[in-house]
């Protein structure tokens, strides 16, 4: 063990400039156990090195109490032992041995703990109303002989709810309190509200929708999947004492909003608003009292992710005249439109919203499938109104907006508010743009829940989507607590027999989902349930923590036990369910996109082998090397038996083969041998992608591993379709679901599946077109690593040890990238001129770089001016490599 420096000695040089937990910056409430910190530093001194901790903590404004020493530098994942008590107020600070001395202590940590469900006064309350319509309001008075210090408002409901406290909103988070596996957890929001309460009398008001709770919604628009009543929990608390909460007390009415759907918009009759509801002594008519709704209060538990906000607000430009308009956001984006228009009392104005133009220049609905994602607002009085829905999204770039003249007009982009991560750009335009179109499908996508398409009836959190994501996900945004709090209703969701579904959380049944006209169980199927295994490692590779780990553990374990009692004494699985296979290959049917070209048997049993193998490896890092050993045979074995049984075949397409090589099956004799055929196939198609949802992720990563990174940059440079830069060159602005949504005529994609939602479903409703699909963007992390060469070690995860291994090409000779590390900034800036690669590398402290450079026999490396080292440690380093190896598409091209 490493010795600490005594308590006299100083490292006046470094400081902590972050503390912070898991849950992430400026969330209140959070879960009571379980808490982590982490923190960044800086030094001023290159040759300072963490070598331990020290914790302080005690409630707020106390002296804190500091604990014992820790001789470990790792600044991520630090578990506080025990739990807070709820409402309590703790403090934390830390600070850093190094090799010099001890640091100053950080800035303190303030952390709120939330109330459990059991722990409120509140109970739910409602109106009797029915699914689908009028959204109803709930409202009561209540009076202060002061104002007071602090107050905080817990929020949640059965369904979607906002909050106004004296005609003021009481947050700018959005369709609260998010979308959860509602069956057995939903999610209280604290809101500081201190600034909104006064003296005397005040009103709270609430609206509560049916969102995901009730509404309409899945392939079969069935409804009330969780419950048949909608209600609002709601308590406030000044100074610590409850002064309002939801009981039978309250009163219930209408407002102007007479539906609200996720999938179908919102209707408005701004005739029926009256301002007089957020003023005591409102006696609205027609107002009754409210009912109790009956519900166990203990499946309410604190947030523990950022909720869904408003991330960017885009000026929309306008085509039209007078009472018909054509608005065009110029980014394909997740949310709705603000309006500003002029009309007169009574008129009708009706917003209408697609992602691409019909040729000649109509708006493309039919990929909406059932979805109208249409706003309606009925006009109170002549002039000017400015206009938004409520309780919905839309996935649009354009929108028709109809009856009344518009005098401005603004898309506004929602997310779960997740922090950007990183930035990318390089010499080459096209893959600029494809990158920006990556981050905004995430950012389009990632509301409260990961899911696959934000416009049509669909907009469900497909494991198969993350899972293949999950890596790029983690480093275009802080998405650590979003994956952790979505995992949890993965492995509620769950079967008792360990079977993972296909969506989370999981609202589909066999007759929703009909494959080949066959109702489909969406339970275990390959590369969709192996997302219990994949993303935590991703998750841990990026971050560090082992707290994804070790919570889902027991999930990993139940979807492997599952799988190995599927396979019983034959080691494989047997064969005969469906799966969705490598989905969506280019060369499939247009209408049997799971036909693909590789066996799904070869593809189902690599997923196997691949989830024993990251199961092993959790095991040994939580440090059950007995486990460990166990999954790590039984991965082995699988991987032999299906690659003996199906890999001849497999290996001769790109799936199959970039599978074989990074699932580990392919023998290691074997090994140069299949990825020069990989190498051979793309080089024969000039770069032409024949992968779908499961191989995508991994045929980049494939052939630059095994020495053909020529091959691997004809297919990522490539701009004929099936490729990534076409969409860019047809004017995409987020990432298509078919690799051909747009034909090279100008023509759009059928979307033809031969896949009913419901027995009864016409014609028109069986396409599957998405312009916003986030899966076949995962080459993003391929990008990161090996354009800008900026890779966390898999041993030495968060990014602590970092591979530094940039790959320029010809058409390629610049890149710029950086990460926030759970260290803090790493960034590469690198160029090639005049046959010498210069990259500038800043390295956060707390980590150390390994240097992997393109180089050839020729080349002479210096760092800093002086031959190279090994590894750097933090700083700002200036890199030179002279003769670098290049890596040659064009070169490989055969006629």
């Amino acid at each position: 063990m490493t010795a600490l420096p005594p308590p006299a000695a100083l490292d006046a040089a470094t400081r902590v400039v972050e503390l912070r937990t898991q849950h992430g910056p400026g969330l209140l409430g959070v879960p009571r156990t379980g808490l982590r910190l982490a923190w960044k530093a800086e030094s001023d001194d290159p040759d300072a090195r963490v070598l331990g901790y020290q914790l302080a903590q005690g409630d707020e404004g106390a002296e804190p109490i500091a604990s014992e020493p820790v001789a470990d530098p790792r600044g991520f994942g630090v578990e506080i032992p025990g739990a807070l008590s709820p409402r309590e107020r703790r403090a934390f600070a830390v600070r850093l041995a190094t090799t010099t001395g001890w640091t100053a202590w950080s800035e303190p940590l303030v952390v709120e703990a939330g109330v459990d469900g059991p722990g409120l006064e509140a109970v739910v309350i409602g109106a009797d109303t029915p699914p689908d319509g009028p959204v109803p309001l709930l409202r009561t008075e209540f009076t202060l002989d002061r104002v007071p210090a602090t107050a905080r408002l817990r929020l949640s409901a059965l369904g979607l709810v906002d909050a106004w406290i004296n005609g003021a909103r009481a947050t700018d988070a959005l369709l609260t309190p998010g979308w959860t596996s509602y069956q057995e957890r939903i999610l209280v929001d604290t809101l500081d509200v201190t600034g909104l309460l006064r003296e005397g009398v005040n009103v709270i008001v609430l609206a509560v929708a049916d969102g995901w709770y009730r509404g309409s919604f899945g392939f079969a628009r069935r409804q009330a999947i969780y419950g048949d009543r909608t209600g609002a929990l709601a308590q406030l608390e000044a100074d610590g004492e409850v002064v309002a909460k939801t009981d039978a007390s309250w009163q219930t009415g209408f407002g102007p909003l007479r539906s609200a759907s996720i999938y179908d918009g919102t209707v408005t009759d701004l005739r029926l608003d009256d301002p007089a509801v957020h003023e005591p002594g409102f006696a609205g008519e027609g107002w009754v009292a409210a009912s109790v709704v009956d519900f166990d209060a203990s499946r309410f538990e604190p947030r523990s992710a950022p909720p869904v906000r408003v991330v960017d607000e885009l000026a929309m430009t306008a085509d039209g005249h007078g009472r018909r308009t054509r608005l065009d956001g110029g980014q394909n984006v997740s949310g709705w439109v603000r309006l500003v228009v002029h009309g007169r009392a009574g008129d009708v104005v009706t917003v209408r919203h697609a992602e691409v133009l019909e040729p000649p220049g109509d708006l493309h609905v039919k990929a909406l499938r059932s979805a109208k994602a249409t706003d309606v607002y009925t006009l109170d009085r002549d002039g000017e109104h400015t206009l938004e829905p409520a309780f919905t999204f839309h996935g649009f770039r354009y929108a028709d907006v109809e009856g009344a003249e518009v005098v401005s007009a603004t898309a506004v982009a929602i997310s779960s508010d997740l922090a950007p991560r990183s930035t990318f750009s390089s010499s080459h335009e096209a893959l600029d743009r494809f990158h920006s179109n990556v981050f905004w499908s995430q950012r389009d996508n990632f509301v409260s829940v990961p899911t696959d398409c934000p416009q049509r009836d669909e907009r469900l959190g497909w494991t198969g989507d993350a899972q293949a994501f999950a890596a790029t996900a983690n480093t275009l945004m802080d998405t650590e607590s979003f994956w952790m709090s979505w995992l949890r209703d993965l492995e509620i969701d769950q079967t008792d027999e360990g079977g993972v579904p296909a969506v989370v959380p999981d609202i589909i049944r066999p007759q929703d989902m009909l494959m080949g006209g066959v109702p489909t169980e969406n339970m275990g199927r390959a590369g969709w349930a192996d997302a219990a295994t994949i993303v935590p490692l991703a998750v841990y590779e990026s971050y560090g923590s082992t707290e994804v780990l070790a919570r889902q553990r027991s999930s990993m374990r139940r979807w492997v036990d599952h799988l190995r009692r599927r396979a019983g004494e034959g080691v494989v699985l047997p064969g005969g369910d469906f799966q969705f296979g490598d989905w969506l290959d280019p060369d499939a049917p247009g209408e049997r996109p799971w036909e693909a070209k590789v066996s799904s048997d070869f593809v189902s049993n690599a997923f196997y082998s691949w989830s024993a193998r990251l199961l092993a490896r959790a095991e040994r890092i939580l440090g059950d090397a007995e486990s460990a050993d166990d999954y790590e045979a039984l991965a082995d074995r699988v991987a032999q038996a299906a690659f003996e049984r199906w890999g001849g075949e497999a290996i001769l397409t790109q799936s199959g083969a970039a599978i074989a090589l990074e699932f580990a099956l392919a023998p290691d004799a074997r090994r140069a041998e299949i990825a020069e055929g990989l190498a051979e196939n793309v080089r024969r198609e000039n770069g032409r992608i024949a992968t779908g949802f499961l191989g995508t992720p991994l045929v980049l990563f494939a052939l630059s591993r095994s020495g053909h990174l020529d091959e691997a940059y004809l297919m990522l440079l490539r701009r004929e379709a099936p490729s990534w830069l076409y969409q860019v060159d047809r004017g995409a602005t987020t990432v298509w679901e078919r690799w051909d949504a747009i034909k090279p005529d100008g023509s759009i994609h059928s979307g033809a599946m031969d896949a009913l939602p419901t027995e009864d479903a016409s014609e028109d409703d069986t396409g599957m077109l998405s312009f916003n699909h986030y899966a076949y963007g995962a080459m993003i992390d391929w990008v990161y690593r090996t354009v800008a060469g900026l890779a966390p070690d898999p041993g030495d995860p968060g990014y602590r040890t970092v591979h530094v291994a940039p790959r320029p090409a010809e058409g390629l000779d610049r890149a710029s990238a950086s990460i926030q590390t759970p260290q803090g900034r790493l960034a590469i800036d690198w160029r090639v001129a005049d046959d010498v690669f210069e990259a500038t590398l800043e390295v956060p402290f707390g980590s150390r770089a390994v240097l992997d450079l393109p180089t050839t026999d020729e080349s002479v490396v210096t760092v800093d001016g002086v031959p190279a080292p090994a590894e750097l440690h933090h700083g700002t380093h200036r890199i030179s490599v002279t003769t670098p190896a290049l890596a040659a598409p064009g070169a490989v091209v055969r006629a």
